[in-house]
């Protein structure tokens, strides 16, 4: 092999993984989805019915049968140049690929520097064993000394895309020994800003309800106060000190506190350092990474051990001294939904008021409850609460209403525990016209996962149309639905989330309302 050869195998492997880094990236916006977690990514990939694990057999097999064509059809040409040509296929395959696969996920991959730095490693990687299996190749063909060998030498590079999920998990573990020690240094410089800056801190977490609350809390706790929270569902170590490296000019800072495991709480208390606390309750979330509702409880205890102050729900089984218990020390009384809002008594100690809100469902009201726990241990009065809380603006798709067309959407997409969602149809149930719901079901509940699901089904029962979308959970939804007296004719299965947006474009009419719940990530 001479250094000319060497040199083209060099080129031709750096842009057959330039293509296929491309064509990757449905791939890595999965494994980011998962938290850089290869056991998620493989498990969501082998999973029965995957399409994109079916749209890379299909873009292998494609490229083998032109690759081999075009080498075939040009091979009057010799061996060398018949090679040439056939790449012309194989790039322009892979190109309408990437092109096809622009919105491949329903959550966009996201460029941040990690990401970046991750997708340089798996072009380096893929461009290694592409000019690895090539070198092989060549020599092999050599060896042979066959001309259809010579011709078809390159074939095995078109197998490549099948091997995407295994070339993205070997990049992210290499990564880990730069990305572990980096993030730990970036969390370290957040965790001195937090204890040098005067601010009251807030810890804020529960199987439910933890953004909300989080939202409510800081919308009416900045009447008073300078106030800043951890944006959106931003619960993780990384997503805090993101949060403050951006600046902690405030009163009182609230970090949402999420945990799929033990030890996460106390990892995120030790960062925070809280001094309140409130845990909005224990369920079944993430039963399936606990393994126990035993390690749930356990789990959410640490912020209440942590904190001075805590706010604690009716369903934590865990007490402490001097904390304001939902039930014995506030409760949301009395409650009245309709469909342009809640209203109901807020009763905080020996003082109650009346709430008129804008918020749609019970919970809603709950949550704001626990907000005004909280409001009240930090000095706010009664009054103030009650006059923060009707100015109270719904959280970004938690059954947050839209009316488009006359028609009425019910956007709670982000919302995933049991409570919340039986608490959606119930809601939708106070509009008029006709109701639809379109849902893929409920995750992460373990071995409870098929019982609850039978149960949102069966709350089902009784509305004009139920479209279940996806593969992961809807068999369970379909028989509750079916077992409690559903009628099947309204119910629909479809594939995807845009083909259910298509009935339903065909289908609403002015006066209708549907419901969005629970619009899973790609990653389930």
């Amino acid at each position: 092999m001479t250094l000319e050869v060497i040199v083209c195998l060099a080129a031709g492997s750096a842009a057959a993984a330039l293509v296929l880094s491309f064509c990757m990236a449905p791939v890595l916006g999965v494994l980011q989805q998962c938290g850089y977690g290869e056991r998620g990514l493989f498990r969501w990939y082998f999973r029965e019915h995957n399409m994109l694990r079916r749209r890379h057999a299909l873009l292998a097999l494609c490229e083998v049968l032109l690759v081999a064509l075009f080498a075939l059809c040009f091979s009057f040409l010799g061996s060398a140049l018949a090679c040439l040509v056939s790449a012309v296929p194989f790039v322009g395959l892979g190109i309408l690929y990437i092109l096809s696969s622009r919105h491949a996920l329903k959550v966009p991959l996201r460029r941040s520097a990690r990401m970046m730095r991750l997708g340089g490693c798996c072009f380096v990687l893929l461009a290694a064993l592409i000019f690895g299996v090539s070198c092989g190749m060549w020599f092999a063909a050599e060896a042979v000394d066959s001309d259809l060998f010579r011709l078809f030498r390159f074939l095995p590079v078109t197998l490549f895309p099948l091997l995407f999920p295994f070339v993205a998990a070997l990049a992210s573990v290499l990564m880990k020994g730069y990305e572990l020690p980096h993030n730990r240094r970036y969390i370290a410089r957040a965790k001195k800003l937090l204890a040098a800056s005067p601010c009251i801190k807030v810890g804020i977490t529960g199987s439910f309800g933890k953004t909300s609350v989080k939202h409510y809390a800081a919308e009416m706790l900045a009447e008073k106060f300078r106030v800043l929270a951890t944006p959106q569902s931003y619960n993780t170590p990384m997503g805090i000190a993101r949060t403050v490296r951006g600046g902690l000019d405030c009163d009182i800072f609230l970090a949402e506190m999420g945990a799929r495991r033990e030890g996460d709480i106390r990892e995120l208390c030790e960062l925070v350092r809280p001094e309140y606390g409130i845990v909005t309750g224990v369920g079944d979330q993430h039963l399936e990474t606990f393994g126990s509702p035993d390690a749930i409880a356990a789990e959410k205890r640490v912020l209440a051990e942590c904190a001075q102050k805590v706010v604690l729900g009716a369903s934590v089984r865990f007490d402490k001294a001097g904390a304001l218990k939902e039930g014995r020390d506030f409760a949301a009384e009395d409650i009245i939904c309709t469909e342009e809002g809640t209203s109901f008594t807020l009763r905080l100690g020996r003082e109650q008021g009346r709430i008129e809100t804008k918020l749609l469902g019970r919970h809603s009201a709950e949550d704001v409850a626990f907000a005004a726990a909280l409001c009240s241990l930090l000095g706010m009065s009664l009054p103030e609460i009650a006059a923060a809380a009707s100015l109270l603006t719904a959280v970004p798709h938690r059954l947050e209403k839209r009316v488009m067309g006359g028609v009425n959407i019910l956007d709670d997409s982000y919302n995933a525990n049991t409570s919340g969602a039986l608490s959606a149809v119930e809601t939708l149930r106070l509009f008029k016209g006709r109701k639809f719901v379109v849902t893929p079901g409920l995750v992460e509940l373990g071995e409870l996962e098929e019982k609850r699901n039978g149960e949102l089904g069966a709350a089902l029962v009784g509305l004009d149309g139920i479209l279940l979308v996806g593969e992961t959970r809807v068999s369970a939804v379909s028989a509750g639905y079916l077992n409690a007296g559903g009628d099947g004719g309204k119910l629909r299965t479809l594939p995807t989330l845009a083909e259910a947006q298509l009935v339903l474009k065909n289908e609403l009419k002015p006066g209708d309302t549907v419901l969005f719940l629970n619009d899973l990530p790609d990653s389930y």
